[in-house]
């Protein structure tokens, strides 16, 4: 089975789309969502509905930080984070937050383990930034292969079995083989709001059959996505941040 694995949409309804469209003219059976699926963007419940939607028809999804900030004022963000949870609670209907607090914090799949920040500890929110914090993850689940976001900049982490930690940013469109005799820890970039200097919205495609990942990205049309942030009120940081992926 070919499946198409986003993370971070951030409800950008241009990113999201674009990706969707990419990720189905190349064959994806199943779609997986890794969370954040609101917050920074514009269009919360265009995102989360379409969200809900494709999990009904058989994608599975868990909850980010964001979405859990929605239904908890206890998540710590910056102010102008905080200011965008504010004004989504207020878009969102009761059924699309219900959804998003309803999420799980990981899933299993096959050797699969799809979570939105690392293994060890879901819902502290812990980004991966380097092998330790990889190692950490992947030590924490009997996974062989675990998939996850957050941090906004794609990477491919692996532990042999002597626990020796490898790491290496793929590049875009080559499928990388993830090989047995080897735990692997997939951090994939943002659909809606790249930090790695590149706009282009970024998700991967792994097929289940030959093992291998393929990192992807999507140009898609950045000056609406940010038109609708300025429109919308929200911080104009947010907006100018698109243009240029940070």
């Amino acid at each position: 089975m070919l499946l198409a694995i986003f993370t971070d949409i951030h409800a950008n309804r241009q990113a999201f789309s674009a990706c969707l469209d990419f990720a189905r003219a190349r064959g994806a059976q199943r779609f997986i969502f890794l969370g954040d699926y609101v917050g920074y963007g514009a269009d919360p419940e265009w995102t989360v509905e379409t969200v809900m939607d494709l999990v009904n028809g058989g994608a599975m999804a868990v909850r980010g930080n964001h979405d859990n900030a929605v239904s908890t004022s206890s998540e710590s963000m910056n102010a102008e984070a905080q200011a965008v949870i504010e004004w989504t609670r207020g878009r969102l209907s009761a059924a699309q937050r219900r959804f998003l607090s309803e999420l799980p914090m990981t899933l299993q799949e096959d050797d699969r383990l799809y979570v939105h920040s690392e293994a060890s500890s879901p819902e502290r929110w812990r980004y991966v930034q380097s092998t330790a914090d990889a190692a950490r993850s992947i030590v924490a689940s009997d996974a062989r292969i675990t998939l996850c976001g957050h941090i906004h900049l794609p990477s491919l982490y692996s532990m042999s079995a002597a626990a020796k930690m490898t790491s290496f940013v793929p590049a875009p469109g080559v499928p990388v083989p993830l090989l047995g005799g080897r735990r692997w820890l997939a951090v994939l970039g943002s659909v809606g709001q790249p930090r790695d200097r590149n706009p282009a919205a970024s998700f991967a495609m792994f097929d289940t059959e030959t093992r291998e990942i393929t990192y992807c990205r999507v140009p898609y049309d950045v000056e609406v996505a940010a038109q609708r942030i300025r429109d919308n009120g929200l911080p104009l940081w947010l907006a100018d941040r698109l243009m240029v992926g940070r």
